[in-house]
């Protein structure tokens, strides 16, 4: 028996210190609910945990933005319904001019009628907006640019549109030859048109740079107004305004970039790009409606009918991309609670565990402080060999 170093007490002192560092750490995780509360507890599993809790925040924010999405579809398909509307309006007003009944001076009492509804068409084009953001003027639809040989842009001469299927890049239309005439209406309505004979038609041709033909599968020319359309059967169209008289070789560069870039993910490059075409009386082919005469009547039946079909084009691409936006909400929502599960399995405690751990420590706490009174008291009775 020694009394010098009491190494009984520093046994149970140091197993004391041990229930105590462990009783503590026990004390962190009941009270913070977290497995893993500080990055000595689990290195590797910290930064995974991290990784996956800036995944699940960043996708909830693009979740927000597909909300964003969809809110911007359908202030478009809102204001595309009252346009449908007026459109109807306008092919009844058609039907009824058409009437042989109707003398000119009724017509033109029609044609007043037409007049407000086209400058409302063009108001609710021009002032429905999201965000300060008008989205029906073509801010959010593909660009592309028109020169000549000599790469001198003209105002007269302009892309109006493509579609999805042309490919991106630089392109060549030769053989057109086009006249174009500029003409008062009987009402005053300002008449913009071109015209194009049908073998001129024929043989226009479109090349890429490379000089590799393009749209070949039975493309067509066809006039509206002061809109050239090339189509072929691929669903590859371009469409050209052309207000002066024109003839020669046209070069076309497509971007394919303008639409409206929705980030749905929280990584890059997780995007859908929503376009939504420019709507106005020239896209529709409505600026040379003019109900005032009886020929005019009847051309503007079919004209409202053409109008008619293109808004429900594009209400049509808009429904496809709401629906589209509303699966990946759904999608998002379903990573997000997979991904949330996941990430509360490595940092989350089990309550039950870990309240069965602190109870055992802290009886070994009690134990150990009761073993510590004992050692200290050892070196005590030696005093008794000492009488």
């Amino acid at each position: 028996m020694k009394v010098n170093y009491n190494v009984s007490a520093m046994i149970a002192n140091n197993a004391l210190q041990k229930t105590d560092k462990r009783l503590s750490e026990s004390l962190e995780r009941l009270s913070s609910g977290l497995k893993i509360a500080n990055a000595k507890d689990n290195p590797s599993g910290l930064a995974m945990s991290r990784r996956m809790n800036s995944q699940i925040e960043g996708l909830g924010v693009a979740n927000n933005s597909s909300n964003d999405a969809i809110s911007i579809v359908q202030v478009a398909d809102g204001t595309l319904s009252e346009i449908h509307s007026v459109l109807q309006r306008m092919g009844q007003l058609a039907i009824q001019a058409s009437n042989g009944t109707l003398t000119d001076s009724d017509r033109e009492m029609i044609q007043e009628e037409v007049t407000l509804l086209k400058e409302e068409i063009e108001r609710m084009a021009n002032t429905t907006q999201f965000n300060g953001q008008s989205i029906l003027d073509g801010s959010f639809d593909l660009k592309g640019y028109v020169t000549d040989k000599y790469g001198q842009t003209n105002p007269n001469v302009k892309l109006c549109s493509y579609s999805d299927a042309v490919e991106a890049g630089k392109y060549k239309i030769e053989g057109i030859d086009v006249e174009f005439a500029n003409l008062i209406g009987s009402t005053g309505v300002d008449k913009k048109a071109i015209f194009i004979d049908d073998a001129v038609a024929a043989n226009i041709k479109i090349y890429k740079e490379n000089g590799e033909q393009y749209m070949t599968n039975h493309m067509t020319a066809t006039v509206e107004e002061d809109v050239l359309t090339l189509k072929d059967s691929t669903g590859k169209s371009i469409s050209i305004q052309i207000d002066q008289a024109y003839k020669g070789d046209m070069y076309v560069e497509l971007t394919a970039q303008g639409a409206m870039t929705m980030q749905v993910g929280a990584n890059e490059g997780q995007t859908l790009d929503v376009r939504i075409p420019e709507v106005s009386l020239r896209t529709l082919s409505l600026n040379n409606l003019d109900m005032a005469n009886l020929q005019g009547a009847q051309e503007a039946i079919e004209s409202t009918k053409n109008a008619i079909t293109t808004i429900s084009s594009i209400r049509s691409r808009l429904g496809a991309y709401q629906n589209r936006l509303e699966h990946t909400v759904s999608g998002l929502d379903i990573t997000v609670e997979n991904m949330t599960a996941a990430y509360s399995r490595i940092m989350d405690v089990d309550m039950a565990e870990e309240m069965t751990t602190y109870s055992t420590q802290q009886v070994l706490s009690q134990a150990g402080t009761s073993m510590m009174a004992q050692a200290n008291q050892r070196p005590s009775q030696i005093l008794q060999l000492l009488q």
